[in-house]
């Protein structure tokens, strides 16, 4: 269930993400909005392994 939890906030930490980089005019800002990003994407592949992981069990 943390599992489930923390996928559901890390999607949510995306979208809001993705969101504000258009809303953003400031160039440093935009590219660390980026990083942001591509980390959270990072983060989204792991965490569903994992679930998925666990579901088999």
């Amino acid at each position: 269930m943390e599992i489930h939890e923390m996928l559901n906030f890390k999607t949510l930490c995306l979208a809001q993400s993705k969101f504000m980089q258009g809303l953003c005019f400031d160039r440093d800002l935009k590219h660390l909005m980026q990083k942001d990003v591509e980390m959270t994407q990072k983060h989204l592949t792991q965490l569903t392994g994992l679930y998925q992981k666990i579901q088999l069990q």
